[in-house]
């Protein structure tokens, strides 16, 4: 049997009001005893609770923040004092690291995933653990993009309005230029929400033109949907669903938007980390 691992883990804290103090874990970073300056860094991928005290904070920035800080992790000679002392001077203290604490891990990447059960992810009972809809389609889209070390390397949440008009609130999940071609990917719940697919086939030829005059490029914009059928090849819906699901694919494709599925995203992201270079 190995030898526990002798680590330090620092939580990293949305404090929206230092008055009253009070504030919601939203990152872990862990580093071994023996590799100070290079720690591990992740922040959550629920921002309900941050949400709940804060109605206004800015999500965009605290996601840019957790890229930054690996980024700034892996420059040689970055360090990790430094850099927390210019988050909390940065963001009037709505952003604070507590004091390093011991802790023994199998391994890094086992001990972050309990680190942050324990201390941030929200506790939730059984049946709720399961995302469903659109939601669990941008949870998968994200892991994958992740598992290919391309995360970070793309724009997320990119504002249709830089493209169309302002105005427009539609925002696609993420996207990347490899060369003159961005690469954009949304996801859609064609058994929740069909009504996102009508809004994105409305959006699909305005956003296009805007990217070719914005950006000189052209478009590739790509829906994530759920697999029609289940792993036995069965259909994983009722016929009235079926319908709905036909007709959200046929909607988006009549506007030559790619439709794929969560079981397809493997290989896009493996496409995302060749076209990248990682």
């Amino acid at each position: 049997m190995n030898e526990p691992l002798q680590c330090e883990f620092l939580l990293v804290r949305y404090v929206p009001d230092p008055v009253k103090n009070e504030f919601v874990n939203i990152g872990v970073m862990l580093r071994e005893a023996a590799r100070p300056e290079a720690p591990a860094v992740r922040f959550t991928k629920d921002w309900a609770r941050v949400r709940c005290v804060d109605p206004d904070a800015d999500i965009e920035m605290l996601e840019a923040m957790e890229t930054e800080m690996r980024r700034r992790f892996v420059e040689p000679g970055a360090g990790t004092v430094p850099l927390m002392k210019t988050i909390e001077d940065s963001f009037s203290h709505q952003l604070q690291i507590t004091a390093p604490k011991a802790y023994l891990a199998e391994n890094v990447p086992a001990g972050m995933e309990q680190l942050m059960q324990l201390y941030v992810e929200p506790r939730k009972s059984k049946a709720r653990q399961i995302l469903s809809g659109r939601a669990a389609i941008a949870r998968s889209m994200r892991m994958h993009f992740e598992h290919a070390r391309v995360w970070d390397l793309m724009r997320r949440r990119i504002a249709a309005s830089a493209y169309t008009r302002p105005g427009d609130s539609l925002r696609i999940d993420c996207g990347y230029r490899p060369n003159g071609t961005i690469r954009m990917f949304h996801a859609v719940s064609l058994s929740s929400d069909v009504e996102l697919a009508k809004v994105l086939a409305f959006s699909a030829p305005s956003l296009r033109a805007g990217v070719g005059r914005v950006e000189n490029a052209e478009l590739e914009l790509t829906a994530i949907v759920e697999p029609l059928r289940n792993g036995n090849g069965e259909v994983a819906v009722d016929s009235d669903q079926v319908t709905q699901y036909r007709f959200g694919v046929e909607v988006m494709e009549a506007q030559q938007i790619r439709v794929l599925t969560v079981n397809d995203l493997e290989r896009v992201a493996e496409t995302a980390k060749r076209e990248l270079r990682v």
